[in-house]
């Protein structure tokens, strides 16, 4: 393990900007780690479903909020917001390379200043802790539990206005 990834916050520009087309060859790349799967319980999609479901329900979709995550300038992941019935949730996906180093924090931290819905709804996978302690970090509280196929979920709302600013 590197120093760098030893030690959480260590200083990583973390940026947010809209998603443009070329990013999508690295969020499929990143769907299909087989860390990442195993941690999320999300089966990873086929190229041509994946590029589709983005291009027409995230992308097209003016009711989904969808950023990019940069840190120092490289793409790491993305976070999303969007609508299931009456409730608006988030979901976000890192590159593992950039797990454990604050990134998911701050990163969220920035989304949570543009989106502004409230209440939100998470529902990581329970098995993913280190998803659930980062929507904890950032003020998400356990909600109960739902299941999808197999698999229990954590249900997790964020009441609370967006927080503030993370320093550097």
């Amino acid at each position: 393990m590197s120093e760098r990834s030893e030690r959480p916050n260590t200083g990583d520009d973390v940026r947010l900007r809209d998603v443009v087309e070329a990013d999508l060859e690295v969020f499929l790349a990143q769907e299909h780690d087989p860390e990442a799967v195993r941690r999320s319980r999300f089966p990873p999609r086929p190229r041509e479903r994946f590029l589709h479901h983005w291009a027409t329900r995230i992308l097209a979709d003016p009711t989904v909020f969808v950023q990019a995550v940069l840190v120092d300038g490289e793409l790491a992941g993305n976070i999303v917001a969007w609508w299931e019935e009456e409730r608006r949730f988030i979901g976000y996906w890192f590159g593992r390379e950039f797990w454990g180093r604050g990134v998911g924090t701050r990163a969220l931290t920035l989304f949570l200043q543009q989106e502004k819905a409230r209440p939100l709804y998470a529902d990581p996978y329970e098995g993913n802790t280190g998803s659930v302690r980062l929507l904890e970090k950032v003020g998400f509280q356990r909600s109960g539990t739902v299941r999808h196929g197999e698999d229990q979920h954590i249900m997790l709302t964020l009441h609370a206005p967006a927080p503030p600013s993370p320093t550097t």
